[in-house]
């Protein structure tokens, strides 16, 4: 265990890094039991090391930071570790990367059973599930899902300062009030074209000119590693999944034709809709459906969209009409139920229906529908229900 704590020593060491994500206000850290998913490189451990070192002080006789693929573990149980550390009058354990250990649900519930002195923090895959027959965490972990930066948190960690976020009703009732006030702290289409391209992913700063490599190898991961492995998708088939994932990015919103897509890559229906559903999942994609009751994996989504720009960017040629799609749908999609409308882009919790564009676009598809707005590019200030596209970037 004392391997343990002095590598958990040196990350707090390094960890320099002070803007915070709105993440770490959100979350209740009176839960005994927590639970963060989300995809790789959104920045979980980063989250984990800052709550530990600003809000706890960095206390290693309270607090520890262990990581379930560390080779420790090849020889000890996360239940040993709990027993231990407990004795040594720990408080707060966080635990990254918990997918990738085998035992990891039944472990967690026998901890918090057993060690009621203890608070559990822990980490894993947007594929992540607490519940299954042995387990039954869904009634003792409170559970979070964490994306990449939004565009406000993105400027702010570029200029080191702190911007407000705003609810979804405050930006359609409010956006002239608000704007003005912004404005005189920073210019955002200076920063927008950036973001969209590079600035999703935390990890951007560390080499800005590997940004595109290291983000490949994300996606690599995801697919070659967590899909396998949690999914138990067969390794002779990722390749078919790659190939879908380029054919969804070559033409991103896509609309799927199932019966060419499965000649294409030589898979049938059934197992095209499940590769589908994966691919939103895990975080690669988002997929839209027309409102309606449960969905399912073998149902056809309408539209598909790659979840984040910098994904449309490093996949495809990513158009700027892609571009700003993707970016509202992956900004309201993170608190917001998003679905496929019959008229405009999307219908955001089955009330306010938008299109998006330029700064040329008007309300002709969207005309005379209630609670209809235009989220427009390239423009700072909006107008009774056409509102800057930036400013829904400021939702978290």
């Amino acid at each position: 265990m004392d391997v343990l704590i002095e590598k958990y020593a040196k990350k707090l060491s390094l960890l320099n890094q002070e803007f915070r994500r709105s993440l770490i206000d959100e979350i209740n850290w009176k839960a005994r039991l927590i639970g963060i998913k989300g995809a790789k490189g959104v920045g979980k451990t980063t989250l984990l090391l800052q709550f530990a070192k600003f809000r706890l002080q960095g206390d290693l006789n309270s607090s520890l930071y262990v990581s379930l693929d560390d080779l420790w573990f090849n020889r000890n149980t996360l239940v040993e570790l709990a027993d231990a550390f407990a004795k040594r009058g720990g408080k707060w354990l966080f635990i990254d990367e918990v997918h990738k250990y085998g035992n990891w649900s039944q472990e967690l519930k026998n901890i918090y059973d057993d060690y009621p002195e203890l608070k559990i923090v822990f980490t894993g895959s947007s594929l992540l599930e607490i519940l299954n027959a042995r387990s039954d965490l869904s009634r003792r972990a409170v559970m979070y899902h964490m994306q990449g930066l939004s565009f406000r948190e993105y400027i702010s960690f570029e200029l080191g300062k702190t911007f407000p976020g705003f609810s979804l009703k405050e930006i359609l009732t409010r956006h002239t009030e608000i704007v003005p006030d912004l404005l005189r702290e920073v210019r955002p289409l200076q920063h927008f074209p950036v973001y969209l391209k590079s600035g999703y992913y935390p990890f951007y700063q560390e080499v800005p000119e590997l940004y595109s490599t290291r983000l490949e190898e994300v996606i690599n991961m995801m697919l070659e590693i967590e899909l396998p492995l949690l999914r138990k998708v067969d390794l002779a088939y990722i390749s078919k999944i790659k190939q879908l994932l380029l054919i969804i990015a070559e033409s991103a919103p896509f609309i799927p034709n199932v019966s060419n897509i499965s000649d294409r890559i030589g898979i049938n229906r059934a197992t095209l809709l499940t590769y589908l559903h994966y691919l939103d999942e895990i975080g690669l994609t988002k997929n839209l459906f027309k409102p309606a009751g449960g969905i399912s994996k073998l149902q056809k989504p309408n539209k598909i969209y790659l979840e984040n720009t910098n994904l449309a960017y490093v996949l495809g040629d990513a158009n700027i009409g892609n571009a700003r799609e993707t970016f509202f749908n992956n900004q309201l999609s993170y608190h917001h139920e998003i679905t496929y409308p019959d008229r405009g882009d999307f219908l955001v919790d089955e009330k306010y229906l938008f299109e998006i564009g330029g700064k040329d676009k008007d309300f002709k598809q969207i005309k005379n529908v209630k609670n209809s707005f235009v989220a427009a590019d390239d423009i700072e200030y909006g107008h009774s229900s056409k509102i800057p596209l930036w400013l829904f970037g400021f939702l978290y």
